[in-house]
Order: structure tokens, then sequence, then C-alpha cells
């Protein structure tokens, strides 16, 4: 398996640490708001990655973080903390907002069907662990005091600029935002803020006080895969600074990177071709989306259309045109299913099968290029393989894709009439009345429905 490498800034050879066993971190979400669907278009991705490794026999251990404190509006330790933006505009306790929106993420991992990170780690629940490595980095000497807080030395980090190719010497210290007049340097920074007026506070030895937000991530990944592990993933958004602060942060509690692997994963664009954002409001939620009469996998489908680095242009004709498409192949796996009994294969048939399954695995083995390996699925079901090969590699594939390409439930929420019109016709024809049933086809297609009929059920889609 190839990956690409932001470390290195190439395509290489995976090897984990220890053999068949992988440990990987992703950077998780911030819970002061909804995750939209630009969030979950990176986890999509990873998931990706888990089940790939896991479907090639390695033991995975997936450990993800809940960022509920410390995440100022700047990543650049500035401005307001997110979660105390959130209670005040939701009129809500800080641990609340926390509550609210995480279990909002999990419930977009269950309709997204991401499987769930084997350590899923709130960072209010680590304090302690995130002091130790603080103060690591500072019995180390990389970090120093000022009235403000605890703050990291990146002059100590000599490769400090070297994973984002910063240029520091470029760097212009903003005047609009209150910052830290001891720092030495404008992108230093810090550890532990000094704050007692802080909703969410604690003791440390610097006084009281939150952990900056690229602590927890040092800790919490360290705490849960080692002070080395194989996997660390994120946003490209995350490589200037926060990425860039948690390798300075890993040598400097360590001697070393944390990670051997740093994958990043492109934006979700939304309207006008811009970042889906919170802040432009221009994103959508998956739950906004089932709302709407969509299925989760239809998004899900579409974004396995893209490559993770890549990224996708997001439009409801874009996912209405997944829907389609998976509708299809869904239609075809359960058409598939009808046919147990297997024939003798000819030895080209036979190698066929085998032909098709390598080059599926192959291409999410360079670099989990879901693109492709979308490409060799229908190619498989255009095949003249045997029906039940081509449910059986069907399933082994949806092992990797998630798309439960078993499910025989229809991808649309339909409004209830028009799901009482269709059991209606479905009657209908059964009965041989057909004059009737093509009277209310032609009342769902005013709907703005369209009826389509194969050898099990009728599938009702959107046009």
């Amino acid at each position: 398996m190839k990956l690409y490498n932001s470390l290195t800034h190439q395509l290489e050879e995976f090897v984990p640490r220890v053999q068949n066993k992988v440990g990987m971190y992703s950077c998780g979400p911030t819970v002061y708001w909804n995750q939209h669907i630009g969030h979950m278009y990176a986890y999509v991705q990873w998931d990706i990655l888990v089940r790939f490794l896991r479907y090639q026999g390695n033991e995975v251990t997936w450990a993800m973080n809940v960022t509920d404190v410390g995440h100022l509006t700047s990543d650049a330790d500035t401005g307001e903390d997110k979660m105390e933006k959130g209670a005040k505009r939701e009129n809500l306790s800080v641990w609340d907002v926390a509550q609210k929106y995480i279990a909002q993420f999990e419930d977009s991992l269950k309709l997204l069907n991401i499987v769930q990170p084997d350590k899923l780690m709130r960072a209010t629940d680590y304090i302690d662990e995130q002091i130790k490595i603080a103060q690591k980095i500072n019995d180390n000497g990389f970090a120093y005091e000022t009235r403000k807080g605890l703050v990291f030395d990146t002059s100590k980090f000599q490769d400090y600029s070297k994973f984002a190719n910063l240029k520091l010497d470029k760097q212009k210290k903003r005047v609009d935002v209150t910052d830290d007049p001891e720092k030495k340097y404008p992108w230093d920074f810090y550890l532990w803020a000094k704050d007692d007026k802080h909703i969410m506070k604690w003791d440390s030895p610097w006084g009281v006080g939150y952990p900056g937000w690229h602590l927890e991530c040092t800790a919490m990944s360290t705490l849960a895969l080692g002070e080395t592990f194989d996997i660390h993933t994120g946003g490209i958004d995350h490589i200037g600074v926060h990425h860039t602060n948690e390798i300075a942060q890993g040598v400097g509690a360590f001697g070393q990177n944390t990670a051997n692997y740093w994958l990043h994963n492109a934006w979700l664009l939304g309207k006008g071709g811009e970042k889906m954002s919170k802040s432009l409001g221009n994103f959508i939620t998956i739950q906004e989306l089932v709302e709407k009469g969509y299925n989760p996998m239809a998004l899900r489908y579409l974004f396995l259309t893209s490559h993770y680095r890549k990224g996708l242009n997001f439009t409801l004709d874009a996912l209405n045109a997944a829907t389609t498409a998976l509708n299809k192949l869904r239609d075809g796996v359960l058409q598939n299913k009808v046919q147990t009994a297997r024939k003798n294969l000819s030895p080209e048939k036979l190698s066929r099968v085998d032909d098709l399954r390598t080059r599926f695995e192959d291409a999410l083995a360079n670099d989990l290029n879901t693109p492709q390996a979308l490409a060799v699925v229908w190619e498989m079901m255009k095949s003249n393989i045997a029906s039940i090969d081509k449910y059986e590699l069907a399933l082994s594939f949806d092992e990797v894709l998630g798309l439960n390409l078993s499910s025989e439930k229809s991808l649309q929420k339909l409004p209830n009439d028009l799901n009482e019109m269709a059991l209606k016709r479905e009657e209908l024809r059964k009965a041989g009345n057909f004059i009737e049933a093509d009277k209310v086809r032609k009342e769902i297609e005013k709907a703005g429905y369209k009826i389509r009929d194969n050898a099990n059920k009728s599938i009702v889609d959107k046009q």
C-alpha cells in the first residue's frame, strides 16, 4: 500500500511500526456547533482507510479527539474560545453545548456508516495528561513562561517551518487582535493559557487556565497509541498551524515526531466553489439532507467518487446523480442475489474473478483511489462472471466501501402519500391491472418522482 505522506511530500510505501498492527489518529470535531457534511467528507475518507487496512488483515486502533475546550476562533492563539462562543449563541452552558454537538457528531457517524473510532477522546477528560506533556516540554527546554501563559519556544526547534514550508521571515503580526507582547515570535504558541475568567479552567503549575488547542492532540494521541505511532490524519487546513505545532510538541516532549505518516484531505466545496464552512454559512448537515428525503448512503457514494486529496464540489444535482447511480448498483446486487447456485466456471471466468478482486484492492492500495475502486465495481457488475460471484464480490468490496449494498431499503424517504401510492401500484401490477397501475405511476411522476421496476420490487426516486 502506498500513501501520500505530507511529512516527506511524496507517495510512500506504507510500513506499520509493528507488522499487521496499525495505530491511527484523526483530528476530530470541535463541538461548539453542528458538524456539517464538509467535516464528514474527511471522516468518510479516513473510515475507508481504516476499513481497507482491516480488510488487508491488519489490527487497527483508531483514536480521535473531541475538542471541547481551548480552540480559539483563530488557530493562532487569538480570538474568542469557540466553546464559549457557542454557549453564548445558544444560551447554554459550555458543557451542555459540548454534549449537544457530540451527540450530533456521533449521529452523523452512524448515518454515514462510519465505523466508530476505537477511542473517541474528549479533551476535558484528559487535562492532567495535557499538563504532564506541557511540563515535559518545559523541562526539556522548549518553552518559556509569560504573564499570559506557558509558550512553546519555536526557536528551539530548527525544523519548525519545514513541515508546511512556512516562510517565517515573511509572516506579519496581526494588529487587529489581542496577542501576547511577551512572546519571542508571533508564531510561538501556547501550551497553557492563564485565564482565571475563562469558564472552563483548571489549576496548573503555571496558574489557573486552560490548555492550548494543539496540546490535546499530542497528549491524547500518544496516550492512546504510544509516543510514536503510524498514521495521523486531518484536513489540509491543519498543515500550516495545528499539525506544525503538534510536530513541534512531539519533538519537545519526546525528541521525535509522533507520527510516521501524515495524511491530509482536501476540502468539500460549497456554493460558489468556496470551502464549506460555518463562517461562510454555506454548509448543510447530513441530518438536514435526510430531512429533505436523501439517504446518507447516496452522500457517502458521492464522496467516494472523489479522491481524498482532490476534494469535491458539492451540489444537490451531484447528490441526485449519486442517488441514481447507487440505486442502480443496489438493484444489480439484489438481482444477482437471487441466483445463489454457482455453475462450473471456466478457467477464464475464474481468472476474471481474481483479476477484479486484485484490481479493486490495487486501486485502494494506491493512496486510497476510491474513484478507481468504484470503476472496478461497475466493471464487475457488467461482466459475464456468475451472478453469485458478482453478489459475493460486491459484498466483499462493500466491507471497505461501506455502502450497504445488500440493503433492500429504498434510498429515498418518501412522503407517506407517495409511499402509499407506490404500494398500491405494486398491488395493482401483481393483480394484472396494468392500466390502473400506470395511472398511479403518472400521479407519482407528477409529484416529481420516477418509479423503476426490477425483478424484486419497485423503487421510487426523485427526478
